[in-house]
C-alpha cells in the first residue's frame, strides 16, 4: 500500500508530460471548423464606399467558380503583413479572391484598401458586431477560405497568408477542386 502512494505522483508526472507532449505536436493554426464541407452562410453584404461598381459581397457570388474568401479589416496588423501577397495571387489570376472587411467602418476599409491596394474582386462590409464573420466561425482577422465552384467552404486558414501558404496548402487544394 505504501509503495502505491510513492508512485502515484510518478503516475500522475508521467501522464501529465504525456498529455503536454501531444500538445506540443499540434498545429496552433488547424482549428477545426464545424463550417468545412458546409454551403457558405447565407449573406447579403454591403459594398465599400468607391469600390465602383462592386454591389457587395452575397452567397450567391460564391457560386460558379472556385474562390478565396479573405476577412480583414483596416485595424487588422497581420492584414497588412498579408496584403502584398494577395496582391501577387491576385495578380496570378488562379482565383479570385473576394473580401470581407470585418468589425470595421466602411469609409475606413475603403480608405485602407486605397492605400494599400485592392486585390479583391467584390468585398462586402461587415461592420461591428460582424454578424456575418461570426457566421464564418472567424476568431480573428485575417482568416481565408476556399470556396468550391458550389459555394461550399473547403478550407479555413487561419492566420496571414504568405506564398508558402499560397504555394504548399492553397493552391494545391484549389487545382483538386478545378478538377
Amino acid at each position: 500500500m505504501r509503495r502505491l502512494l510513492y508512485l502515484l505522483p510518478v503516475l500522475v508526472f508521467a501522464g501529465l508530460a504525456l498529455f503536454f507532449l501531444k500538445g506540443l505536436t499540434l498545429n496552433p493554426r488547424e482549428l477545426p471548423s464545424m463550417l468545412i464541407d458546409r454551403p457558405v452562410p447565407e449573406m447579403n453584404l454591403p459594398p465599400l464606399p468607391g469600390r465602383g461598381a462592386d454591389t457587395g459581397l452575397a452567397s450567391a457570388d460564391l457560386t460558379g467558380r472556385v474562390s478565396l474568401v479573405n476577412i480583414y479589416g483596416s485595424w487588422c496588423i497581420a492584414c497588412i503583413q498579408e496584403h502584398p501577397y494577395l496582391q501577387k495571387i491576385k495578380e496570378l489570376g488562379v482565383v479570385p479572391i473576394h473580401g470581407i472587411d470585418w468589425r470595421d467602418d466602411p469609409v475606413e476599409g475603403a480608405k485602407w484598401l486605397k492605400k494599400h491596394g485592392d486585390p479583391y474582386a467584390r468585398v462586402g462590409s461587415d461592420p461591428a458586431p460582424g454578424r456575418t464573420a461570426i457566421d464564418f466561425g472567424v476568431t480573428g482577422a485575417p482568416e481565408t477560405f476556399v470556396v468550391d465552384k458550389n459555394g461550399i467552404i473547403r478550407y479555413k486558414h487561419i492566420g496571414p497568408v504568405d506564398m508558402r501558404v499560397w504555394e504548399k496548402t492553397l493552391l494545391p487544394i484549389i487545382r483538386e477542386l478545378n478538377k
